[in-house]
């Protein structure tokens, strides 16, 4: 039976890939794989299907996704020998790469199953969306594939498989020094449990409208509950800036969602300690955790009143979407999308001027 890799966008609501499914269905196509990823505009759902001798061919599975609700849909041919486990393979070619790190480029073709790969020249863009540059050692690898666009999600994938390559990171320090642009030093750290008065106190300390900005309402302080979530290593991380005196002066939350590759922020940043490049810093920060742990975007849901919050991100590369209330935005960023920006700061050094 003819095999097919199939990638289509759809819109990220409940419901849309049974559509999908059940349109493929109807065709008469078996579907042998499925993997979610995610790109500058949303979803792209990947399918591996096989059809009957005869069935439908790649113009009329693109149509019939399209009706389906489907859009930019690119149908290729596959074949037999790509039906394997994805984390398998992954595995194999880290493996490869670690006797062979010269063999970079190829590894990283066989991974995106690119058509084409090599060193690219320096300094030559690229914005062909089928043209893919993995940074490597002050290097890039130029991966080619025709027909099929690489999402974020890939890029994403094939950073991690470069990593694995390259010397072992040292290890990081759970307190980290940061000197801001007047000159003061605060330390960062993630969140304790024995934190809960000095985070209360922190709200306390703010104003109205920062606290409104943050939670779209002035609560005094979170919950003991909401509290807890923050120190859950499961939920995400949260860090905390820490003053000379010991007191809280900012929090900045990297909250895992169910969405993949995907987690949603947000911040708080005391009033005294605000236009001091203390948020910037706490942003850059989350961007280079989330950069780490292999995260192809962060959304944050802010209110269209907060312009602070949107300088700062749109500054870091962040696009803003309208919802359907027009009081609220979500910004959505991708992590290492900057050049010198999360990568540079993935080793947490021991001090940087932010």
């Amino acid at each position: 039976m003819p095999l097919f890799r199939i990638r289509t966008e759809i819109e990220d609501r409940p419901g849309r890939l049974a559509l999908l499914t059940a349109a493929l269905g109807r065709r008469g196509a078996n579907i042998l794989g499925l993997s979610v990823q995610m790109d500058a505009e949303g979803v792209v759902d990947e399918f591996i299907v096989d059809v009957p001798h005869g069935g439908p061919g790649a113009r009329e599975l693109a149509e019939t996704l399209g009706a389906a609700g489907g859009a930019r849909t690119s149908v290729l041919p596959a074949r037999p020998h790509e039906l394997v486990d994805e984390p398998t393979r992954a595995l194999l070619l880290a493996s490869r790469l670690r006797s062979e790190p010269h063999a970079l480029p190829g590894v990283l073709a066989e991974l995106l199953r690119a058509d084409e790969a090599g060193w690219a020249e320096p300094g030559v863009p690229e914005p062909d969306r089928c043209v893919l540059l993995v940074p490597a050692s002050g290097r890039r690898v130029r991966l080619r594939r025709y027909g099929l666009p690489f999402t974020a999600t890939e890029a994403a994938r094939a950073d991690a498989l470069v990593r694995t390559a390259l010397p072992a990171a040292p290890r990081r320090p759970s307190r980290r020094r940061m000197t801001l642009r007047d000159g003061t030093q605060v330390v960062v750290r993630p969140i304790e449990p024995r934190d809960a008065d000095a985070v209360r106190a922190l709200h306390e300390r703010c104003s109205l409208d920062s606290r409104r900005m943050r939670y779209f309402s002035s609560k005094p302080y979170p919950t003991q509950r909401v509290f807890e979530g923050f120190c859950d290593p499961a939920r995400g991380l949260t860090l905390v800036a820490e003053g000379a005196d010991g007191s809280l002066l900012a929090m900045a939350h990297l909250v895992h969602v169910i969405d993949p590759g995907v987690a949603e922020v947000a911040f708080l940043v005391e009033d005294a300690w605000q236009g001091r490049g203390l948020g910037r810093g706490l942003a850059e920060l989350i961007l280079a955790v989330a950069h780490d742990r292999g995260l192809v975007e962060l959304r944050a849901t802010v209110l269209t009143a907060n312009t602070r919050i949107r300088r700062l991100l749109g500054s870091l590369g962040g696009r803003a979407r309208h919802t359907e209330d027009a009081a609220i935005l979500e910004i959505r960023l991708r992590p290492g999308a900057r050049p010198g920006g999360a990568e540079a700061l993935a080793g947490w050094p021991g001090e940087r001027h932010l």
